[in-house]
This record gives structure tokens, sequence and C-alpha cells, in this order.
């Protein structure tokens, strides 16, 4: 078959382009013939499967109208992308009216007042109607049960056609750490310093400005913080800002913990290469990773990401009589369950089925 990839965009060092190889990958693996539907600036060395059929158009908009003038042959049509008319869409970035919801709870009232008027918003909105319309699209690939349950309340989407298939890692990701004792000794941590890590871009959104009220909190514990964003408010001594970083897995194996009480995140890659390095994460129940932990066990999920004392208690816990550590080969064995190797089977699987599946699809968690 002639399997047709739609993605907007492209960055070198991006997660959904990483994802969409590996899923070419896939997909020529078995036979298939994987076509890439995406922006101009793909470089042709970075998609070895096949064809590049270019498609212009900045805006989501004008690329979804781009591609429906020029979507050719394909036999399955799978879009990365809010692009409607398509065989299956793969939701991997949520759902927008969602994270507005989530968004607006904590904004002030003259934001709100100001956001139906912001023509990006005011896009995706309507794109996410089109592409949650039954009629358009056949299946839905939600990354967790929670963007699922979205889908179907925010859009009336029919429950039975949307399959949650976890996000997964490749092999490599579980091996790529140091030891810990090397990875503190290169970054000059003292045995008795305690190191919560907070990874990503996006900080607003991420929850940043969370972490940092609850470490004003515990001065005797540190925060380091990789990557950039906009400042989020005063922080104090122990939160240490270190910029945008390649050596994330030197990082995660001197971390003592992951630290990420997001407002919103489908499903956090970052939380589950912790989880693959044997890091105990402390997020929220807004982050669709949440839903392969066992609270206590692999760290902690609080409710709101406002809640500090939650935030405070939860790194107050791991933090006393060597836990975390203690706790690193259990959860690295249970993180290895979800492998980029499966969540592309079942994708592809969704894919090539006809008709959309008859039943909600449930990743194995336990």
């Amino acid at each position: 078959m002639r399997i047709a990839l739609v993605r907007r965009g492209y960055s070198n060092s991006g997660g959904a382009e990483s994802y969409l190889k590996r899923l070419g990958q896939a997909i020529a693996d078995a036979n298939h013939v994987p076509v890439l539907y995406g922006s101009p600036e793909w470089p042709r060395a970075e998609w070895p499967f096949g064809e590049i059929v270019p498609v212009t158009g900045r805006s989501p908009r004008k690329f979804a109208d781009a591609f429906a003038r020029i979507r050719g042959d394909a036999d399955r049509v799978l879009t990365l992308d809010r692009v409607p008319g398509c065989d299956a869409y793969r939701a991997g970035d949520g759902v927008h009216a969602a994270w507005l919801e989530r968004r607006s709870a904590l904004e002030s009232g003259w934001r709100k007042w100001f956001r139906p008027l912001n023509r990006k918003h005011a896009q995706i909105a309507q794109l996410e109607d089109e592409i949650f319309d039954p009629a358009s699209t056949t299946a839905i690939i939600a990354n967790s049960r929670m963007v699922r349950d979205e889908i179907v309340r925010l859009h009336q989407y029919p429950e039975e056609r949307i399959t949650v298939v976890p996000n997964g890692l490749p092999e490599s990701a579980y091996f790529a750490a140091p030891p810990r004792d090397d990875a503190r000794m290169k970054f000059g941590i003292q045995p008795n310093q305690f190191i919560a890590l907070f990874a990503g871009s996006g900080w607003e959104r991420k929850g940043l400005r969370f972490a940092i009220e609850a470490m004003h909190r515990l001065p005797r514990l540190e925060l380091w913080v990789a990557g950039k964003g906009r400042p989020v408010g005063s922080a104090p001594k122990n939160v240490r800002f270190l910029g945008p970083r390649r050596d994330i897995p030197a990082l995660l194996a001197a971390a003592d913990v992951f630290l990420l009480p997001t407002i919103y995140d489908p499903f956090s890659n970052a939380c589950l290469e912790a989880l693959a390095a044997g890091i105990p994460v402390l997020t929220t129940a807004a982050n669709g990773c949440s839903e392969v932990m066992q609270p206590g066990e692999d760290g902690e999920v609080f409710a709101q990401p406002t809640d500090i004392d939650a935030i405070v208690e939860a790194l107050t816990k791991w933090s006393e009589g060597g836990r975390a550590v203690e706790a690193r080969e259990a959860i690295r064995t249970r993180a290895r369950r979800f492998t980029i190797e499966e969540n592309t089977r079942r994708v592809l699987s969704v894919l090539l089925e006809s008709p959309a599946p008859t039943a909600p699809s449930e990743p194995a968690l336990i």
C-alpha cells in the first residue's frame, strides 16, 4: 500500500519529526510504501524511506487546504497535524479546546477576554471541529485516555473509533544514561545534594512557576531547569537555570527526581524518558504519562499544578532516606514496556484496519 503521512513544519530536534521517521521505517519494514506530505523545508536526507511531496502553507489552515488540493492516490492517509479528511489522525498534540480550558482557569480576566479574538486559536478550533467530525476522519489515535475523553466530551466523536496508543521510546533510550555516580561527579554534585530536574521548553504550559514556588519552601533541595522559555518570576537561590542542553541523559542520571507540574501535556515524552532512566516522576493528572505510572512507586501524581502543598509534600517524601535511589531499577524495568516498536506497530494496525475499530483499545498499564 501507498501510505501517506502528513506533518506541517520541520525541526531537526523535534520529537514529532523523530517519531515520524520511526513510523516511516515501520511502514517500510512492513513492505508498504511511506510517502511524506510535509513542509518544503524537510531535508531529503531525513526521509530515506521514499517520496516527499512538499506542501506549502505556513498556517495550520493554509497547510490543510494545500494538502486537500494535492493529496494524490494514497491507499491510506495518516495525519499528525490537524488536517481534515484523512483516514486517521494521531492526536499527539492533544485537544486545543481542552488546553485553553485549563489555561483559562489560571489566567487573569483581561487575558480571558482577549482569547477569543486570537486568530490562531480560532483557526485551530475550526480545524478541530472539522477533523473530529466522524464523517471527516475514520479513526482517531490518542496517546492517552485523557485525550480520548476530551475528544469525546468536547467534540462528541464516537469513543469506539478512538484507539489509545501510549507513546514509546526506542530501545537505545533505556541504555543512554551513564552510571549515576559518574554523572553526579561530572556535574560536581555532592552526595548529600538532592536534585529535582525540570526539562523542556514552553515553561508556562509545563508549570515551571509552580515548581519554583515550591522551591521557595524547600531551601535544602535544588531545582535544575534545562531548556529555554520566558521568565516566570523570581527564583530562589536553590533554582539553577542550565539553558538548552544536549546531555539530558546525563542530567537524568545525576538527578534524584523529575519534576513537571504541567498545566496540560497529552503525554510527556520527557517524563517517559525520566522513567526509562529510573528517575521518579512528580507530575500532574493533566499529563497523559501519569496514566502509565504507579503513584507511590514510579513517583507521584497531584491533581492540580497549583497545589503547591502537594508538590512540596512529594519532593519531601522522595528526598528522604535514599528512597529515590532505591526505586530506580524497579522504575526502569516498568518503563521498558513502552517501546516505539510497539507504538508504531499499533498505529500501523489502526491505519490498515478497515473498518475502524469497534471498541476502544486501552494500553496495558500494569
